[in-house]
């Protein structure tokens, strides 16, 4: 069994912790909410949902990360905010064999990282159709859980990363390793571009963006906005019509509520600087003009200002 620190335990770092450690594994679970962390200390952390209901009491919770110590794997969960500060955090603890798995929205989690460590023992994930939410403290409810995909930031299928999935796989959770993450965050980052900002600009569901005209054009540019730049950056995208992957991958989940637009319902800051705000700041650098992708980004921004 594997010693894994999980570096936010919200919504999602709250499944991830419940699984891995009712699978037998030790496991730290590291977060600033101190009533959560007490919560999980005295009464376990409950994980109910789509897989299954269960209060795990070997848990370990704490708001310092140094309690945990040297770890086989750190499994950074915070809002792209926080990876920056969860690297400086692990530095001085890994050791040479540590893994460092970052689970994130949008770009950047890598440079986000670089900042403060190699990222030779760094691998990127990414969760595709899963879902949660924290009812309260030590208490998450798990909507769906279809995929995790990851992989090395250089690429390539290596021993540990293998060993990184067993580890998953064996805790219940649908994962995968790839040769080329960067293909697969690209392509969940342009879905995730195309309906983030414009469904909390407008405050729709998916599918309500996509019925409404003006919504949709505004949506669906940013998309395309999105694909540009990472075809100029050279992302071996697996499609060239980026209108019908962005459709289909619409259309399959139009009550969805993006977490961008979650987090402003319950008056919280966003992650926009890490998914529509990241395209202008490609489109600079790439010559590439990105004007839906500025105006939703600086509308969300505005929004913010009012919390």
């Amino acid at each position: 069994m594997a010693k894994i620190a999980v570096v936010g335990v919200g919504a999602m770092g709250g499944v991830y912790a419940g699984l891995l450690a009712d699978a037998g594994n030790e496991v730290w679970a590291i977060d600033v909410w101190q009533d959560h962390v007490n919560a999980i200390k005295s009464q376990g952390l409950r994980v109910e949902g789509a897989s299954g209901d269960r209060t795990v009491k070997n848990v370990h919770a704490t708001t310092n990360l140094a309690e945990a110590g040297t770890c086989d794997l750190y499994i950074i969960a915070t809002k792209a905010d926080g990876v920056g500060p969860a690297a400086q955090a692990i530095k001085p603890l890994a050791g040479p064999q540590s893994v460092v798995l970052t689970i994130q929205n949008g770009l950047g989690a890598a440079e986000r990282i670089a900042q403060y460590m190699p990222l030779d023992n760094v691998l990127l994930g990414v969760a595709e159709g899963f879902g949660a939410s924290i009812k309260g403290p030590g208490h998450i409810h798990h909507n769906a859980m279809k995929r995790i995909r990851i992989g090395e930031c250089s690429g390539g299928l290596t021993d540990r990363l293998l060993g990184v999935e067993k580890i998953w796989k064996d805790a219940g959770f649908n994962v995968q390793a790839y040769e080329d993450i960067e293909q697969l965050i690209w392509e969940k980052f342009v879905c995730n571009v195309t309906f983030s900002a414009p469904c909390t600009t407008f405050n729709k569901t998916i599918g309500e963006v996509m019925a409404d005209p003006a919504s949709w054009h505004i949506a669906m540019n940013c998309g395309r906005e999105a694909y540009a730049c990472g075809k100029a950056k050279g992302v071996n995208f697996t499609y060239d019509d980026v209108d019908a992957y962005i459709t289909d991958f619409g259309s399959k989940m139009p009550d969805a509520r993006p977490s961008m637009l979650l987090d402003h319902l319950n008056k919280k800051r966003c992650e926009i600087d890490a998914i529509n705000g990241m395209v202008p700041v490609l489109g600079k650098e790439l010559g590439i003009p990105t004007p839906y992708n500025t105006v939703v980004s600086d509308a969300v921004r505005a929004r913010e200002e009012t919390f």
